[in-house]
């Protein structure tokens, strides 16, 4: 392949004017090798690199400040500045004391398997330390549990029905619950009779609507949460309106009013839309989204329902959520499809940020109340990946202006 490295499956490839997606592997051996053999470190002898270069080295040494250590974006400070043994002007701070440098931390016991085992037999003597998969869980884990300045909102498209739009909403909502300590919540904006509300344990006959007719004693989160159902996920929900008249009622504006509230009590907002991007509650939806989640099925009209909806967005002035979506590819039957992962996966990657497969899954499909204690393990693996991808969007969202009529 002519020798050019691969992106990872999950990496979209961007133009070179555009800020590069959050990297979700490590370089290559070969590609590392090559940066430590171009890379000469700044502590290196002068005469060398004098006659390398053909110009005369500086006489002022740079200061403490960062230094570009390979001309590829990265920083470090100069060690020959921070090492007593290179500058014997160095001063002892009380930094040197981090308790990451002084104590001498064993190695992390893994939970499960035969590592647990014989860490357990030998009475903690041999420690094999965590597998590869615990290893990438625990990163998972700290990625999704990063901070969120002021709240973030998801929302969650598709314009055909029956592709497990809804389900994705409450296996990411109940996955950002359960393994963060903050608040999240998920709105049913659906239109179409929305069913959202039946998959969680039902808590209260509240809806959309009826918090806004309480809109003015709305003061404390107890205030909001007697309108919102809780699953065991700690995922509260607000359901849409049951009476398909009322609910096409609920327009941009009720929208707008449902998240001014809810911003301030919840971090994470995720919004279940209906299967038309037309109704006039979708204005408000894309432009209060920091992000998308564009739910497709392993199927050639669900393929196209969802390169459709991308087209529609970037035409209409919403190319900036479309750098931000994250497709999901929801299987909702059991067995292989005949349609080709890879050439359909290759697609989205080429126009979004990320793209993850949710396999099938029994309990998904039974339209019921979800728990994640009860899905296959491929399953809930799939929901923490896609968690952990759409986290990494936290910090660069901070202080970012999602479009026209943000607030």
């Amino acid at each position: 392949m002519n020798g050019d490295r691969q992106s990872p499956p999950w990496q979209s490839p961007r133009p070179a004017d555009r800020q590069p997606p959050p990297r979700y592997s490590a370089p290559s051996e070969s590609t590392a090798s090559a940066r430590a053999e171009e890379w000469t470190p700044p502590w290196a002898s002068v005469p060398e690199r004098q006659q390398s270069d053909g110009q005369q080295a500086p006489s002022n040494r740079r200061g403490p400040e960062a230094v570009n250590l390979s001309g590829h974006g990265q920083f470090a400070p100069e060690p020959a500045f921070l090492d007593p043994i290179h500058n014997p002007r160095y001063q002892p701070t009380s930094s040197d004391l981090a308790s990451d440098s002084l104590l001498r931390r064993p190695k992390r016991a893994s939970t499960s398997g035969w590592r647990r085992g014989v860490h357990r037999l030998t009475g903690g003597v041999i420690n094999p330390g965590e597998s590869t998969a615990e290893e990438r869980y625990r990163n998972q884990v700290e990625r999704i549990r990063q901070p969120v300045l002021g709240d973030y909102r998801i929302a969650f498209l598709s314009l055909k029905g029956g592709v497990g739009k809804t389900t994705t909403t409450l296996g990411l909502g109940s996955t950002f619950a359960s393994l963060r300590g903050d608040c999240v919540i998920a709105v049913d904006a659906n239109p179409d009779f929305g069913t959202l509300g039946e998959r969680v344990p039902r808590q209260t006959s509240s809806t959309v609507r009826d918090l806004l007719a309480d809109a003015p004693n709305i003061r404390r989160y107890s205030d909001i949460r007697v309108h919102t159902s809780q699953a065991p996920s700690r995922l509260e929900v607000l359901a849409g309106e049951r009476d398909p008249a009322a609910s096409e009622m609920f327009g941009e504006q009720d929208y707008r009013s449902v998240i001014e509230m809810l911003q301030v009590y919840y971090n994470l907002i995720l919004t279940d839309c209906g299967t038309g991007i037309m109704h006039s509650a979708m204005n408000g939806v894309l432009q209060l989204a920091n992000a998308l989640v564009l739910v497709s099925s392993p199927a050639v009209d669900g393929a196209r329902s969802a390169a459709a909806t991308l087209d529609w967005l970037q035409l209409h002035g919403y190319g900036h959520l479309v750098e931000r979506t994250v497709v999901v590819i929801s299987s909702v039957r059991p067995g292989s499809s005949a349609v080709d992962m890879n050439l359909l996966t290759q697609h989205f990657l080429e126009r979004c940020r990320a793209v993850l497969v949710v396999p099938f899954d029994e309990h998904l499909a039974e339209g019921a109340v979800v728990d994640l204690e009860l899905l296959r393990p491929q399953t809930r693996a799939a929901f923490v990946e896609l968690a952990a991808m759409v986290a990494d969007d936290f910090p660069a969202a901070s202080g970012r202006h999602s479009g026209p009529g943000w607030r």
